[in-house]
C-alpha cells in the first residue's frame, strides 16, 4: 500500500450460491482510497456496487454469499482474513456504514436514542450511562438534528425520511470512523433535503479527516463530491479516474455513454437525450470476452473473444478496453 492510503481493495470476487449455481456478483475488483478523500462508485443498478461495499464490511447474506478470492487491506492488514470477533471491533468503529432505506435500516420498534445509544455501548463498553447519552445527543446535534434531546424519545415513524437519513449518518458517524462508505444515501429524498445531506457530510468528513467511499448512480453528485471516481458496469471495474479527468476526458464507451445521457443547459429544450441501446446482462448469462460488448458502439471481434484488462490511459487514469490496449 501506499503511505496515504488506507484500504486497498485487490481482485476482490464475490459470489453468491443460486439456483443456478454460484455466480459471481463482484469479479476482480481492485481500487485504493487514500486518506481523506472521496471516491465516487458508480453504475447502473446490479453492477456490484453495493456488494462491493458489503463484501468490505463483511456483511454478505450467510449462507449464500462469499468472498471466493482476493484482498482488502485496511491499514495494510487483510480484513478479510480476520476473526469476527476481530470484525466486529472494527465494523461501525473504524469502518462504518450508510446503508439505502433509512426505514427498513432503523429498527421501527425502538426509539432513536436507543439505536444509537447502542453503537456506544458495543465499542465503549466503559462508559457510564449519562456520558453516552450526552454523546448521543451529540451526534444528533452534528448532522443538523433540530431539538435533539426531544428526537432521541421519538421512534423511527415520527420523523420524515430526511431526518431519518440524518440519523443513520449520526450512527454511522458517532464512534468518528476512518472510512464512511455510504451506499446511495440521497436516494428518494427531495431535492433540498439531498443537497442538505451531501453538504452534511462533506463538512463532517473535512472536521474529522474522513475518507468516504460514495455509492450513487448520480453522475451530477459525483461531479459535486468526489475526489476520484470508479466506473463499475456488470460486476467489472471498467474505468478508474481522478473526478476532473474522468468528466473531461472519459475513455471507456460506458461512460461517454453515461456522460453523454446528462441533461445539459445548452441542450435544446425537447431534445432526446442520447441513450445507451441494450440492457445489462445478468450475472446468470454473462457473455465470453467484454461484458459491454452487446452495447459498445467501438465493439471490434477481440471484443467478443477474450475480457480486455484494465490499461493505463492517462495519470492516475485507467480504462478496461481494446481500444487502448494491445490484444
Amino acid at each position: 500500500m501506499n503511505q496515504g492510503d488506507i484500504l486497498r481493495v485487490d481482485n476482490l470476487v464475490t459470489s453468491f450460491d443460486t439456483e443456478f449455481g454460484r455466480l459471481r456478483a463482484v469479479d476482480q475488483v481492485s481500487f485504493t482510497l487514500g486518506k481523506g478523500r472521496t471516491l465516487g462508485v458508480v453504475g447502473e443498478s446490479g453492477c456490484g456496487k453495493s456488494v462491493t461495499a458489503l463484501s468490505i464490511m463483511r456483511l454478505l447474506p450467510k449462507p449464500s454469499g462469499v468472498i471466493e478470492s482476493g484482498e482488502i487491506r485496511f491499514h495494510g492488514e487483510d480484513i478479510t482474513k480476520i476473526s469476527n470477533v476481530e470484525m466486529r471491533r472494527i465494523r461501525g468503529k473504524k469502518i462504518s456504514m450508510i446503508f439505502q432505506e433509512p426505514m427498513t435500516a432503523l429498527n421501527p420498534v425502538h426509539k432513536i436514542g436507543k439505536q444509537i445509544q447502542e453503537v456506544f455501548q458495543l465499542h465503549f463498553p466503559e462508559m457510564g450511562k449519562q456520558e453516552t447519552m450526552q454523546n448521543v445527543v451529540r451526534s444528533l446535534k452534528d448532522v443538523g438534528i433540530p431539538d435533539p434531546e426531544k428526537r432521541i424519545n421519538e421512534y423511527p415513524h415520527q420523523i420524515s425520511g430526511g431526518m431519518r437519513q440524518r440519523v443513520m449518518i449520526a450512527m454511522a458517524l458517532a464512534c468518528r470512523p476512518d472510512i464512511l462508505i455510504a451506499d446511495e444515501p440521497t436516494t428518494a429524498l427531495d431535492v433540498t433535503i439531498q443537497a442538505q445531506i451531501l453538504e452534511l457530510m462533506d463538512r463532517l468528513k473535512k472536521e474529522i479527516n474522513m475518507s468516504v467511499i460514495f455509492i450513487t448512480h448520480d453522475l451530477g453528485v459525483i461531479a459535486d463530491i468526489c475526489d476520484d471516481v470508479l466506473v463499475m458496469y456488470a460486476g467489472n471495474v471498467v474505468e478508474t479516474a481522478p473526478v476532473f479527468s474522468l468528466f473531461e476526458d472519459p475513455k471507456h464507451p460506458y461512460t461517454q455513454g453515461l456522460l453523454s445521457s446528462i441533461p445539459r443547459l445548452e441542450t435544446p429544450r425537447k431534445t432526446r437525450l442520447p441513450i445507451i441501446e441494450g440492457m445489462v446482462p445478468s450475472i446468470q448469462e454473462l457473455p465470453q470476452g467484454c461484458r459491454f460488448q452487446n452495447r459498445c458502439p467501438d465493439v471490434m471481434e477481440i471484443c467478443r473473444a477474450q475480457s480486455p484488462e484494465m490499461t493505463v490511459v492517462g495519470q492516475d487514469h485507467s480504462a478496461r478496453c481494446y481500444l487502448y490496449s494491445n490484444p
